[in-house]
């Protein structure tokens, strides 16, 4: 049992194809397959036009480890690969590498060179050379089917609730702490600085988030800033997690921080006073979006 997908985000809609993979599997007798790639795919064939990852292939490992699914096969995706015609691809790889006897699939899936493969064409193959072929319908969201592109505009526009509806979890960034200026912890506030695992991963719009995190032997609530730091001239941008009710000392631990909900925009203030003020009412918004679940009260910001 087979399925082949980027399946960048591991959302909802991949999530019913790898059910029904899942169930077929039981129902057949046969182990479970995912083939994906590394790089994405627009990455080799239109380099301008790829997009930034929902999940790179460390945390995409992760989040199907959790499933049903017996293998994961990663294909590294060259231009030879890209180059290969449908059948080619079908005939040299899913069959005589992988040994594939039933395949699953969503309704918009695209294969071989630029695309050209679809369902109707699997199909087709599929018929002339024995194996079948079960197409898995598309998820409803809140404003249509549940797709990566969706979910990257979600994020874009910092809407992390909404694309939390998509994924089936919360959007999650992960980093390395390394040592910062620490102006957090000068104005009573200490903070983690996230360096990024990859610089392919797509970071939702800046501005300052109700967040939980994965530390290492813990999980830990706070606030997490994603941006500019206008406040203080000449400081680059950063990722900056503050912990409630946390004391301790993390450099060089990674962390997984899971994005609940937007509070504000980024903003400069005139004064240490007004900045420490602000991150006082962001922690008691945070504080309620967590308990609550849900968009923290609405507050100033863009």
């Amino acid at each position: 049992m087979l399925t082949v997908g980027t399946f960048d985000g591991v959302h909802r809609g991949h999530a019913a194809v790898l059910r029904e993979l899942a169930a077929e599997g039981r129902r057949r007798g046969l182990p479970t397959v995912l083939v994906t790639f590394d790089p994405h795919p627009l990455r080799i064939v239109r380099p301008d036009a790829a997009p930034k990852l929902l999940t790179t292939p460390a945390e995409k490992v992760e989040i199907l480890a959790q499933t049903d699914l017996d293998y994961l096969a990663l294909l590294r995706f060259t231009p030879a690969l890209a180059a290969c015609s449908p059948r080619h691809f079908v005939e040299e790889i899913l069959l005589a590498k992988l040994a594939m006897r039933h395949f699953v699939i969503g309704h918009d899936h695209g294969f071989g060179q630029g695309r050209s493969g679809d369902v109707e064409t699997l199909q087709a193959i599929g018929q002339e050379l024995g194996f079948g072929v079960d197409v898995v319908a598309p998820v409803a969201g809140s404003d249509g089917p549940v797709s990566s592109s969706g979910i990257r505009q979600a994020l874009e526009a910092g809407d992390v609730v909404r694309a939390a509806l998509s994924l089936g979890r919360p959007y999650s960034i992960a980093g390395t702490v390394v040592r910062g200026e620490g102006a957090g912890r000068r104005l009573g506030f200490p903070t983690a600085n996230l360096l990024v695992d990859s610089p392919e991963k797509l970071l939702p719009h800046e501005g300052i988030y109700a967040v939980r995190a994965a530390l290492r032997d813990r999980y830990g609530a706070g606030v997490l800033h994603l941006g500019p730091r206008p406040t203080f001239p000449g400081l680059a941008p950063s990722i900056e997690l503050h912990l409630f009710e946390f004391a301790g000392d993390l450099y060089g631990s990674r962390i997984r921080v899971d994005l609940i909900s937007r509070i504000r925009g980024v903003a400069r203030f005139d004064s240490a006073r007004s900045l420490v003020e602000a991150m006082e009412r962001d922690c008691e918004a945070a504080r309620a979006a967590l308990h609550e679940g849900g968009p923290p009260p609405a507050s100033s910001g863009d």
